[in-house]
């Protein structure tokens, strides 16, 4: 049974961290990916970054890299994304997604399986 769940998320300042994760439950082998989203009122939801299981490749919006860090614990199951030097508009509700690579990877509608989502707030 597939199932995500994140945790993480809450307020902070600008500049401040912030840590995300994600128990993905129901993938464990085959080529699939899994990547965090965000979406803020009145816009499309966005790729923010994503990774591909069987290579651990990392991918970023231009708009994050450098300041986001996508990681996957094969482990224990846990997608994490660690943000740094967080701005206003990184202000949104972010989900974790998880669907079998072939697609755009950065692309929501690629993805087939979404966590409920939590919400960050940048603010001073």
């Amino acid at each position: 049974q597939v199932r995500l769940v994140e945790s993480g998320g809450g307020s902070t300042q600008p500049g401040g961290s912030l840590r995300l994760s994600c128990v993905v439950s129901g993938y464990s082998s085959g080529d699939y990916c899994m990547g965090w989203f965000r979406q803020s009122p009145g816009k499309e939801r966005e790729g923010v970054a994503a990774i591909r299981a069987l290579s651990n490749s990392p991918f970023y919006a231009n708009s994050v890299a450098g300041r986001f860090t996508i990681a996957h614990d094969k482990s224990t199951h846990t997608l994490y994304l660690h943000m740094t030097r967080l701005k206003p508009e990184d202000t949104a509700m972010y989900y974790c997604a998880a669907g079998f690579c072939g697609g755009l990877i950065l692309r929501a509608k690629d993805y087939t399986d979404w966590g409920q989502g939590t919400q960050v707030t940048v603010s001073t």
